[in-house]
């Protein structure tokens, strides 16, 4: 598996429940084709987190035969909210939700936990750069672009020239807290969706697992009483809507159209800010039978509005190997941050 003497930066994906890890070779070649996982102890506490990330690097050292030695930098990725440098939100977060995670520096951490320089992106960002560079390939360094990922909530990312866009607080690309237009998105007698977050019509409030359960499926099954998931809690009914989808079913199809035309409107945004090369679609919501998912990125197409020129020259797209795109793209980013800043040439090969 290894390549002899090569040195190498390691990709390490944390989730609430399991640690995905990958390795990639200072010349561009991913070590690992499947997901090499182990529990993330993330509600053990933060020393107990850090010690399964430190397992996990090793882990996927011998699953590949890369002596330690070689490791010359490591990419982290997390759910938010964090900072661009790594700290966890001074209110803590979904899968970080104990109040030793508050305000916690899980970047700098694992760095001394390793001594080895950590680059760290959001899952969110994670997953934009890495689909980025798989469908720009040798131009991924001159390509723009930008993520929607759909899951719980709704993250993202947006790619300038091959790096991901952090911000000055380290909050750009926090693209499902943008307010979108919702005239002829809601049905006339649907009240306007809220968000977890405290606002009302944003993105996530309509495209995420959160805004099905909360928002989406109460209203849809005032109008299909008789439905199936008219009997299951709201919580496992949201999660089999996409079940329903792949199947045609006329009420999860229209959950998912609103979804789909909420994404193409935030592109449309996007468009007008930053005119990306390409708009990418990832999360659960496309990890589906190939009719829907090729459906669903269809519909989001319909609904972003381009000017001719754009429309031109502008690419859809799925994001790829979902389960394995965080650790990808963070070893990418760390594979970067190696490089200090030496003159842009594709990462992958």
């Amino acid at each position: 598996m290894g390549s002899a003497g090569v040195p190498v930066v390691v990709g390490l994906d944390n989730g609430g429940s399991s640690n995905n890890a990958t390795v990639l070779t200072v010349d561009g070649r991913f070590l690992v084709d499947e997901l090499v996982e182990i529990p993330s102890e993330v509600h053990a506490g933060p020393e107990a987190a850090i010690d399964a990330l430190a397992r996990a690097l090793d882990g996927v050292l011998a699953h590949t035969g890369v002596p330690r030695e070689l490791v010359r930098a490591v990419g982290l990725d997390t759910p938010g909210p964090a900072s661009a440098a790594g700290v966890i939100s001074s209110r803590g977060s979904t899968n970080f939700s104990e109040p030793a995670w508050r305000g916690f520096d899980v970047r700098g951490a694992l760095e001394r936990r390793l001594e080895l320089p950590v680059t760290y992106h959001n899952d969110g960002n994670a997953a934009a750069l890495y689909a980025h560079h798989v469908h720009f390939g040798a131009d991924a360094m001159v390509r723009s672009s930008v993520s929607a990922i759909v899951g719980t909530g709704l993250g993202g990312g947006v790619v300038e020239n091959g790096r991901v866009v952090s911000g000055a607080a380290g909050m750009a690309g926090e693209l499902g807290h943008v307010h979108i237009p919702l005239t002829d998105l809601l049905a006339p007698d649907q009240p306007v969706p809220a968000c977890a977050c405290g606002f009302a019509g944003d993105v996530e409030s309509v495209a995420s697992l959160t805004a099905i359960e909360r928002n989406l499926l109460p209203y849809w099954l005032g109008r299909y009483p008789d439905h199936p998931l008219a009997a299951e809690s709201p919580a496992r009914a949201a999660r089999l809507v996409r079940g329903y989808g792949e199947r045609g079913d006329e009420l999860a199809r229209a959950i998912f159209t609103q979804q789909a035309a909420a994404i193409g409107r935030l592109f449309t945004i996007a468009a007008n800010f930053t005119d990306p090369h390409a708009y990418f679609v990832g999360g659960g919501v496309v990890e589906a039978a190939p009719e829907f998912r090729d459906w669903f990125l269809a519909t989001v197409r319909e609904h972003t509005t381009l000017r001719e020129e754009q429309a031109a020259v502008a690419a859809f797209a799925l994001v790829p190997d979902r389960d394995m795109a965080g650790a990808r793209g963070v070893a990418i980013a760390a594979l970067e941050a190696l490089r200090g800043g030496s003159a842009p040439r594709p990462v992958m090969t």
